[in-house]
Order: structure tokens, then sequence, then C-alpha cells
């Protein structure tokens, strides 16, 4: 990865690029890359990456020529410069480089599209950072902290909670979480969650507490309140077994259709050689939390009529929505909405063989 950053940016080549997009550079970020002038366009990528189940992000930092190439003049993203690049997914974080459409000068965000709108330029911001500063540094501190985990040598964007693990016994499991808003929708709201569970016994527990996972219970509470609960057999299609010093992980996911919610739940294991002694462990609460966003000025300029046309279209689309689940609940009653959790397990290779 820091073989793959390039020397610094000249003057004249950031002049040169001002006079391409009409526009100033923010300073810090002029400042940043005469240091390095982003980075080839490889994998893994500077700024991070996920990965759950076949959707893969790796971003790659923009060196300022590919930048000003994709500088935005169109409406949603006027005045926009990407910072960031995903070959997978055509994901890019963007720099506000004036004040436009309900934005502030030097604002870093993720786009995000109305789904529900048929105007191009109604476009939502999941707002990253006031400043390139801001935005770049925070990451770095992240990293450097080991608040972001090292996998496979990526930088995996998980947030870990110190306070988020629970302790069964001799098996403690932690959650860390992440938010994905290429994945994401704020009109209508829909907003994509993964987490990253760690299930671990002591390596000083005695050898007869090997145990195995049976099944797995979630109670899942949205910002409103509402509970839903799952529960079936294993995780992740498999049944691990745990023994004294082993670690087993996997990635998971879920959606809210408010910004924030939390989930907690137990295991529930039986031991090797007791098989019929079974018991549950504890999987700790923790809450995921979309970043602050601002809803797109095109959509809030929309005459009432024209708003009440798109709620009318949102009702119907909820409407079908309930039905499919009710005939899917219909089909299956051992798990409740089956398909709002998706488990995948944390693969013991590199990415390049999966995707």
């Amino acid at each position: 990865m820091v073989l793959s950053l390039k020397e610094g940016a000249r003057e004249e080549d950031l002049d040169a690029v001002e006079a391409q997009i009409g526009c100033k550079l923010p300073d810090d970020y002029r400042c940043s890359y005469r240091i390095h002038n982003g980075q080839k366009l490889v994998v893994p990528g500077l700024l991070g990456s996920m990965a759950l189940s076949n959707h893969y992000r790796s971003e790659d930092l923009l060196d300022v020529d590919t930048a000003a190439g994709g500088f935005q003049q169109r409406q949603g993203l006027k005045y926009c410069l990407p910072l960031t690049f995903c070959i997978h997914t055509g994901l890019s974080q963007y720099i506000a480089v004036e004040a436009a459409e309900g934005r502030n000068k030097n604002e870093v965000f993720y786009q995000c599209p109305d789904q529900m709108a048929r105007n191009p330029a109604a476009i939502d911001m999941f707002i990253i950072g006031a400043t390139f500063t801001d935005w770049f540094t925070s990451y770095v501190s992240s990293v450097v902290s080991g608040g972001f985990p090292i996998i496979r040598d990526q930088i995996f964007r998980y947030v870990h909670d110190p306070e988020c693990v629970a302790t069964t016994g001799d098996i403690t499991v932690s959650v860390s979480t992440s938010f994905l808003p290429e994945l994401s929708s704020v009109h209508p709201p829909h907003y994509f969650f993964t987490y990253r569970i760690r299930i671990e016994m002591s390596k000083d527990a005695l050898p007869e507490k090997a145990c195995q996972l049976d099944s797995r219970y979630w109670r899942i509470t949205n910002a409103k309140g509402d509970v839903e609960e799952v529960q079936g057999p294993g995780v992740v299609g498999e049944f691990p077994i745990i023994s004294p010093g082993r670690v087993y992980e996997y990635t998971s996911c879920t959606t809210f259709s408010t910004t924030s919610g939390y989930m907690e739940g137990y295991y529930t294991f039986h031991f090797l050689y007791f098989k019929d002694k079974i018991f549950n462990v504890a999987i700790p609460r923790f809450h995921m939390a979309c970043p602050t966003f601002r809803v797109s000025i095109a959509r809030l300029e929309l005459s009432p009529d024209e708003y009440e046309e798109m709620e009318d279209a949102e009702e119907e689309e909820e409407d079908d929505n309930v039905l499919t689940e009710m005939e899917e609940s219909d089909e299956d009653d051992t798990e409740a909405r089956p398909r709002r959790l998706f488990d995948v397990p944390i693969r013991r290779r590199r990415y390049s063989r999966l995707f």
C-alpha cells in the first residue's frame, strides 16, 4: 500500500488543476498533495476496505489529475471533486470545493442518490468530514491507534467500542461495526450496516470445556423502539467448535429503516464431552448509527403535488414488500424474517481469490 503512493505534486501541477476546474483547491488539500500525490489505482486502497459476501469495496486516494478528470459540474454534485475511488463499485468520496446546492465549502461526503426521485439532481449526502484535514486525520488516527483492524494487509473500516465485549465463563464475544453508504439510502430510509463478531475461548480453559455452537438468537431494536427477534441454527451455515485458545470470526449485516438501532442476543452451545449439557453465551449489545446526512435541495424544492405523488409511490412499494415478507413467512416459520440477516464467514485467504 505504501509503495503505491505517488511522489508529491508540484506547485505548477496544482495550479494547472485549479485552472482546469475553475476553482481554487483547499489549502489543506494542496499541502497534503505536496507530500503524496494520491495513490496508484491498486488494491488494497489506502482509504480502507470492506468485504461482505460478494460485495467488496477498497478505496484508493486519487491523484490530483485523476480527481480533476472527475470534477463535477452537473446538477446535484456541482463543484465537487472526487477524493477517492473504488474500482469494484465505482464509489467515491467527494469534497465540495465551492458552497453550492446546500453543501458547505470544503465538506467531504458520500453521495446518496434519492431512490424515489425522478430528478437525477436529487442527491442526498452522508457527511464524513467538515474539511479535508478533518476527514483525513480522523481516518489516519483510527488506523494508527489500532481502531481499524488490519486483516490480510488491508485496512478494514470496522469501529470497535471497547465496552462492546461480553464474557460468559471461558468464552468472550466482541463486536465491531461499520456503515455501508453505497448500500444505503436516505429516501426511502434504508440504512445498511455490517458487523464483525469474534468468539474466543480462553487459552487457560480446561480441555473438557471445548464446545460447539448450535444456534443463535437476536433481538433487534430500531430507533423507534420496534423490536424484531431472529433465531436460527448455527452461524454462516456453520457450527464452529470452540476450544481453549481458539478464535472464530465471522461477518454479518442488517438493515434499519431508522438512522440507528442496536442488536443483542446469545449463542447456544453444547459441550463436546457432555453433549447433553447446553448453555448460552451472551452477545453484547452493539449500536449502529449512520453518519450525519443532508437531504438534497432538489427534493426539498418539490411542489406539494409532486411530493404527495412520490409518497404514494413509496407507500405502494412498502405494501408490496410487506406482502412479500408475509409470503416468505408462510413458507418458512423456522426463523423470523430470515432475509434480514446475512452471515458471512471471514475467510482465511486473500480477497483477490474471492471476488
